[in-house]
């Protein structure tokens, strides 16, 4: 592990998991609509959201993701990770109140320059309501040493 807990490459093996969980409340949303700039009625207009295909509400699709991103930074490889890439897709919605369940597994160890391919899954109790795949750099304690030395 490294000075900050989280995960070396080299103490990485195919199939490890870590989850985070978060409630998404409505301070969430309506922060998250500030902070991204998204204001799709879908997300902040109850009135008009009561006429969607999903009669109400929903939280903004990558405010769900970041739940990886959480999942990623401080859990699995953890701390000291680069984010190089993530697919996802966008499977079910997710209300205010609902909480996420956002899991990341080793799926390929790659020594070249400590990448690590990792599935991701985001779900609301049962349901899967986003999944996909990221590409995470992650800290070497072979490389501090070599540095070091």
């Amino acid at each position: 592990m490294n000075e900050l807990n989280g995960y070396d490459f080299e103490d990485l093996e195919v199939g490890m998991c870590a989850t985070f969980s978060k409630t998404i409340t409505e301070a969430d949303i309506v922060l998250f609509a500030g902070a991204s700039g998204d204001n799709n009625a879908i997300h902040i207009n109850e009135e008009f959201a009561k006429t969607t295909l999903f009669g109400g509400r929903i939280a903004h699709g990558f405010l769900t993701a970041s739940t990886i991103s959480a999942a990623i930074a401080n859990r699995l490889p953890g701390p000291g990770t680069i984010y190089l890439s993530q697919s996802m897709t966008f499977l079910g919605a997710v209300r205010p109140g609902d909480t996420v369940h956002a899991e990341v597994k080793v799926r390929e160890l790659i020594a070249v320059r400590h990448r690590v391919i990792l599935r991701t899954t985001c779900r609301v109790s049962d349901t899967i309501v986003v999944e996909g795949e990221a590409t995470v750099k992650a800290t070497s304690s072979a490389r501090r040493a070599a540095l070091a030395a």
